[in-house]
C-alpha cells in the first residue's frame, strides 16, 4: 500500500475518507483494506458486477459471490485531465483517468473507472498492461489506482 502526499502531480486527491459502505459494498471496502480487490460474480451465470447490483444485468438472478481478482488488467480507455476542474485540482494536472478492464472476469469485460498513477501521461496508450495500488487514505481504508506493470 501507498501513501502519498497531498498534491502530488499525476494523483487525483481522494475526496473519500471513509467508505461509507452499504451490505452490498462493505466486502469490497474491508478487502480493499487488506489491499485486496474483490468483485461480486453472479452464481447463476457467471457475470461479474462492479459495481454490486440487486439483480444480475444478464439473468436478472439475485445471487452473488465475491471473488478475488489479481488486481491486474489492461487500459481499455482514458483520459488525460489537463485543465483543473477546480483550484484544489491544480497540484495534480496534469492525470490519466482511465477504464480498466480487469483480469480474472472471464473475459466479460469487468471493468473499474480509476486514476492510473506512476505514469508519463503522454505516453498512456490503450492495451497497456496495469496493476493495481492501493492509497492509504486511514487506517482502515484504501482506495485503488492502477500503475503501469513493469517487466
Amino acid at each position: 500500500m501507498t501513501t502519498r502526499p497531498e498534491g502530488t502531480q499525476g494523483v487525483f486527491p481522494s475526496i473519500m475518507t471513509e467508505s461509507f459502505a452499504d451490505d452490498s459494498t462493505k466486502p469490497f471496502w474491508d478487502a480493499a483494506a487488506e489491499g485486496r480487490l474483490v468483485a461480486t460474480k453472479c452464481t447463476n451465470c457467471g457475470t461479474f458486477r462492479l459495481p454490486p447490483k440487486p439483480f444480475c444485468f444478464n439473468c436478472q438472478h439475485r445471487d452473488i459471490e465475491w471473488v478475488e481478482l489479481p488486481g491486474t488488467g489492461t487500459i481499455y480507455s482514458f483520459t488525460v485531465v489537463r485543465h483543473p476542474l477546480s483550484p484544489m485540482l491544480m497540484p495534480a494536472v496534469p492525470y490519466a483517468a482511465g477504464i480498466i478492464e480487469l483480469d480474472g472476469t472471464q473475459g466479460a469485460g469487468a471493468r473499474m473507472i480509476c486514476n492510473i498513477v506512476d505514469v508519463d501521461v503522454d505516453a498512456v496508450k490503450i492495451g497497456d498492461k496495469v496493476e493495481i495500488v492501493w492509497e492509504h487514505v486511514n487506517p482502515g481504508m484504501s482506495v485503488p489506482r492502477f500503475r503501469p506493470v513493469t517487466s
